[in-house]
């Protein structure tokens, strides 16, 4: 059996991931794993930036998988994996097999992929199409089958081949209605077997245990014929030879409904619902048969197991999140938590970056941080804290950034100028990619707020990425249904950003929330001392909208 138990847990930070999200959730999935010794598996739901692809390149450390949609698949549900079955297995094997395994359906295979499906209603179907004695041939029955089919014994030539003409008929008298090629079953007694030799019979099929005498043995071996003993009598053995047929004449290959591991139980419910099949055949990512499911798999579906890393909030938290089981959240952010079906382990703290929490926690476990993570945490703490000069910078940041500095073997002030610059390199950059780079949404006051955020070390670089933003922030903001969108091009250095901005009322938001004059045909506004997103600009957002939301 395929079990969902074996499915990691995911530890996965925010849609648009910025460097701390990524950094912090392989740093968490690492300790968990030393830890409790079992699967936690770092994973991303948006494309990386190149500052957090500087930062895994410089320390070595593999991206972690992208994964848009967390809810339910396949691959989480009791799979049975009852093993595909050879196209020229006899009925009877088939048969024998749905009953050992109490399934109604089995998979043919070649090679590991799907040829056909044949079910229990098929084989019994098989018996009202099998009056036409000519079937072993039509069917190409290998003879190896048939003689386990008899559980007979060979007694003349090989048991390979298969059927390639002629019919199945019992010997009545001599050799009449003998043709050549057919397949002659001998009864108890009967003293035919040379004259149907000498007729052409391609197969001599010699009942009840009796074995024919070395004269008709060796014309056999003569013409090329095979002969098998069987212990059943003529008329047994006649039902049961047809059951020798291969599975692959009566299987179904057209309109097969397969599914693959990485198909969503909400896209596979209602087309099971339309199909009368008992069970589904399952491949993985390469077409390889896997097993089968049934409706009862899909109700059995586990929820995926989830950790939610910086971020609280659903509508920045991966697609189908609420299908999944949060086990924890570690955050750093305001609290605006998604519903969770049961109680969860929840660690906010007024932090700089949701990496000091995780290296807090390394500390608080008495487990080492290897110089890998500790250059990864201490990026992103000098990313989130643009050095250390966000507001949101606390002596508990610093602190630990500095201990990672030293775990790592790095130079902060010469990493950092690094990191961003690699980070800052927007002249390759559309402005829709600027826009999505580091994007949160936000419900305030009933209205759709998007903030986007770049940072830079050089004037220069601010110009160039508001220039860009500010051709493509219209058509963002329909994109991603927001009432308002806000760009920010933080320039570290002097501690500042510019801002532009779309939607009705965002200006005003702006000159509410801040208290700044804007000029009627101004396309942006300096902010002198705002670098913070959580910190300095949302509340001054959320002000603004509750100045209009009032009026």
């Amino acid at each position: 059996m395929y079990s969902p138990d074996k499915r990691p847990v995911y530890v996965i930070g925010h849609k648009n991931p910025d460097t701390d999200s990524v950094c912090s959730a392989l740093a968490y999935a690492e300790l968990k794993r030393r830890v409790t010794g079992e699967n936690y598996k770092a994973i991303r739901c948006g494309h990386l930036n190149d500052e957090t692809k500087f930062v895994l390149s410089r320390f070595g450390v593999k991206p972690p998988e992208y994964i848009k949609d967390i809810r339910t698949q396949v691959m989480d549900m009791d799979i049975n994996t009852i093993h595909g079955i050879s196209p020229k297995l006899s009925l009877r094997n088939a048969w024998n097999i749905m009953h050992d395994a109490d399934v109604v359906t089995l998979t043919i295979t070649e090679e590991g992929k799907i040829k056909g499906v044949i079910t229990l209603g098929d084989i019994v179907g098989s018996y009202m199409d099998t009056d036409d004695r000519g079937i072993l041939a039509l069917s190409k029955t290998p003879f190896s089958n048939i003689i386990e089919t008899l559980e007979g014994s060979l007694l003349s030539g090989d048991d390979g081949g298969c059927v390639e003409k002629g019919s199945v008929i019992v010997s009545q008298k001599g050799s009449a209605g003998v043709s050549p090629g057919d397949i002659v079953i001998i009864p108890d007694g009967s003293e035919d077997s040379m004259e149907c030799l000498e007729a052409g019979a391609g197969c001599l099929i010699t009942c009840s245990g009796t074995r024919p005498d070395d004269n008709v043995r060796n014309l056999a071996s003569e013409k090329g014929v095979k002969i098998i003993a069987t212990k059943y009598d003529a008329f047994n053995a006649s039902r049961l030879v047809d059951q020798a047929i291969p599975v692959d004449y009566f299987m179904k290959t057209q309109d097969l409904v397969i599914f693959k591991l990485t198909d969503f139980a909400d896209d596979i419910r209602p087309v099971m619902a339309q199909k009368h099949h008992r069970y589904f055949p399952v491949v993985d990512e390469k077409g390889d048969y896997i097993g089968m499911i049934s409706r009862r798999n899909l109700l059995g579906a586990r929820r995926k197991q989830v950790i939610l890393m910086d971020h609280n909030e659903k509508n920045q938290a991966v697609t189908g999140i609420e299908t999944a089981n949060i086990l924890e959240i570690i955050d750093h952010h305001r609290l605006s938590a998604v519903e969770t079906v049961s109680p969860v382990f929840f660690r906010n703290q007024p932090l700089g970056s949701a990496s000091t929490i995780v290296y807090l926690m390394y500390k608080e476990a008495h487990v080492d941080v290897t110089p890998e993570m500790a250059g990864l945490l201490c990026a992103a703490i000098l990313s989130d804290t643009l050095i250390y000069k966000s507001p949101t910078c606390t002596d508990v940041d610093i602190q630990c950034g500095n201990e990672l500095a030293h775990i790592a073997g790095i130079m902060q002030d010469d990493f950092a100028r690094e990191m961003f610059r690699a980070g800052s390199d927007f002249d390759g950059k559309t402005g829709l990619q600027l826009l999505r780079r580091d994007f949160k949404k936000f419900t305030i006051d009933g209205y759709s707020v998007g903030i986007s955020q770049v940072n830079a070390m050089t004037g220069e670089e601010t110009n160039i990425a508001e220039e860009k933003a500010l051709a493509d922030i219209k058509e963002f903001m329909l994109s991603e249904h927001l009432d308002m969108s806000f760009f920010l091009a933080t320039l570290i250095p002097s501690e500042s950003s510019k801002v532009i901005w779309a939607g009705d009322g965002a200006k005003e938001v702006l000159v509410n929330g801040f208290q700044t004059p804007i000029e009627d045909d101004a396309k942006d506004v300096y902010l002198k001392g705002i670098v913070s997103r959580k910190q300095q600009f949302l509340p001054a957002l959320v002000e603004g909208i509750s100045s209009i939301s009032g009026e």
